[in-house]
């Protein structure tokens, strides 16, 4: 299926399903699939994600994978107090590139149209670049900030592979790029190369733990978190933000696109979504399966961790304490990535 198919089919469901939420304000499409041309294929291993803006609290409204028309999409819920000020829209970094490649809405007051008229008028004046990347920067620190020694260790492996994988969104959103979620190391590792700081994508993958996984060790990893999944997806009952994520809709994007990266030579830059859906998968058994069920599964985890470098909550604390003290030098890179992006669009005399 075309994009602009898939396009068409998140618009009929926005229109027809969506539009009867209580509070129905408007929706849009979001994320990869908004940077894509129309007519592009839809990749087997990718979704639609919508954002559905409501005036009422959003709190009871859970992010949902569903398939549509044979369409996979996503829906995300947003309080329509978050799209008040062009202000705050425009410094933040999900927001903003969202709507700045949106195509697809149904706004059938108009609410969204002045929104995005801002928005596409400023989102590459290097005022809010800066301003998004700070945003991203400011959602590491809070990752590190909510790693508790106390938790349990997925929990606190959880947020030190989110601190890490912001790096990358530093660095893309400096760049104008799409601060896609699964793919991020993909898309850094092409960013860098094409600033000629190819280098440097070594460096992010010391800070994930990867840079020395080979191929075959993270395809053990991804055959041990196959198997995770497909009990973990049986046995979820507890409301988790991330259930979606371990649903039969997103078997393929967590494990056959994973695959195909395996199998693509980027072993390494998979190994962020495998070890976050481990994690995941671990904290559901904890809650809604016996003890029996997660012992089965530990030994796997315990071998992926290893490689991580992440088997204990010191070797996490430490982890963390090398982000930070990298995040200088990231923000260096990106206002180099902003200032060469302003000679190139430089008008000449």
């Amino acid at each position: 299926m075309k994009i602009k198919q898939a396009r068409e089919i998140a618009r009929l469901w926005m229109s027809q399903e969506a539009s009867r939420i209580p509070g129905f304000w408007a929706a849009y499409t979001a994320g990869s699939s908004n940077w894509l041309p129309e007519d592009r294929e839809l990749s087997p291993y990718s979704d639609v994600d919508i954002m559905v803006v409501l005036t009422d609290s959003v709190a009871a409204i859970r992010r949902a994978k569903f398939s549509y028309c044979e369409v996979l999409l996503e829906s995300s819920y947003l309080k329509s107090e978050q799209l008040r000020s062009r202000n705050e829209v425009l410094s933040d970094y999900h927001l903003a590139p969202s709507l700045s490649t949106t195509r697809t809405m149904f706004d059938p007051h108009g609410r969204l149209a002045p929104l995005l008229a801002a928005v596409s008028r400023d989102y590459r004046n290097p005022y809010w670049i800066r301003r998004r990347y700070a945003n991203a920067r400011e959602k590491l620190l809070r990752f590190i900030r909510s790693i508790n020694e106390r938790a349990a260790l997925e929990d606190q492996i959880i947020g030190c592979l989110f601190a890490a994988g912001v790096t990358t969104h530093i660095l893309l959103v400096a760049s104008l790029e799409n601060p896609t979620v699964r793919m991020r190391y993909v898309a850094v590792r092409e960013l860098l190369a094409k600033h000629g700081l190819a280098e440097f994508h070594e460096v992010l993958l010391e800070l994930l733990g990867a840079a020395r996984i080979s191929r075959e060790r993270a395809g053990k990893h991804l055959q041990a978190l196959t198997e995770i999944f497909d009990t973990a997806k049986t046995l979820i009952t507890s409301p988790f933000p991330f259930a979606s994520d371990l649903s039969d809709c997103a078997r393929p994007l967590a494990i056959d696109a994973n695959r195909e990266l395996i199998e693509g030579g980027h072993h390494r830059e998979a190994i962020f979504w495998l070890a976050v859906t481990y994690s995941r998968c671990l904290k559901v058994l904890a809650c809604d399966a016996p003890r029996s069920k997660r012992r089965k599964f530990l030994n796997g985890y315990q071998e992926l961790i290893e490689d991580l470098g992440l088997s204990t909550a010191a070797a996490v604390a430490r982890r963390a304490q090398q982000i930070e003290r990298l995040l200088p030098r990231i923000c260096e890179l990106a206002e180099k990535i902003i200032e060469a992006r302003s000679e190139r669009e430089e008008p000449r005399g």
